[in-house]
Parts: structure tokens; sequence; C-alpha cells
């Protein structure tokens, strides 16, 4: 009776994760194009290279690309 509670209140379909993965993983996308937008309109509207910008968004793609390459060759 208790297990069949627990199982039913903590239970977690693998659903869950598959969209928690895909929402995360469309949102560093988004972020990084939009951060590229960002840096472009900067240069070509003021003529200011924003070199916080530029680091944030070069921190994300590495970050992406290289967690790609790691869980390619680990599973």
């Amino acid at each position: 009776m208790l297990d069949d509670l627990f199982s039913k209140l903590f239970s977690v379909d693998e659903r869950f994760f598959m969209h928690r993965y895909y929402s995360t993983r469309w949102a560093v996308i988004v972020g990084t194009l939009l951060m590229g937008v960002w840096v472009m309109y900067e240069l070509i509207a003021n003529q200011v290279w924003r070199v916080d910008l530029i680091v944030i968004m070069l921190a994300m793609a590495l970050t992406k690309i290289s967690l790609m390459i790691y869980l390619q060759l680990t599973h």
C-alpha cells in the first residue's frame, strides 16, 4: 500500500526528461543566436565591439559544442 502511494507520487516518465532535454537544447541555441544578433546590432548601430557580449556568446557556444562532442564519444 505504502509502496504504491510512493510510486504514484514520485514517479517520473521518461518523456519528462526528453522534453526537458529538448527545451534546454533549443533555449541554448536560441540564446546564442540572439546574443549574436545583439552583438551585430551593437557593431552596426553604434560601431562598438562589446567584448562582454562576445565572451558570453562564445562561452554558450563552446559549452554546447564541447558537451555534444563529449556525449557523442561517451555514449
